[in-house]
């Protein structure tokens, strides 16, 4: 099963597509296909037919994936976005680490 570099509730910058620049929190990860569900970003209009739990119908907005390639993890400490570096602590533990400022990321 592929890896993907980030992980769920993790802030990260959209690196490429028409939501470019913008800031969001992973809400899913899917690694069998490598994509994120961002929150705010890649809202996409869905049109439903009415149902019980929705006897309205009509148009729904929700989040769409996007490909993991296409986010970059930010960094909250340095404000900018980073790759990880991992790193072992003392009790054996493994944990991500920004290269740029050496905070510990969630």
């Amino acid at each position: 099963m592929p890896k993907v570099h980030v992980r769920k509730g993790d802030t990260v910058l959209v690196t490429a597509g028409k939501e470019k620049g913008k800031k969001g929190k992973i809400i899913n990860v899917d690694p069998e296909k490598s994509r994120v569900i961002i929150d705010g970003i890649n809202i996409v209009k869905r049109h439903t037919r009415p149902t019980q739990k929705l006897p309205q119908g009509g148009i729904m907005e929700k989040p769409a994936p996007m490909h993991s390639s296409n986010v970059m993890l930010y960094c909250t400490k340095c404000n900018t976005p980073t790759r990880i570096n991992k790193k072992v602590l003392g009790d054996g533990n493994k944990v991500r680490v920004c290269k740029k400022c050496g905070e510990v990321l969630g």
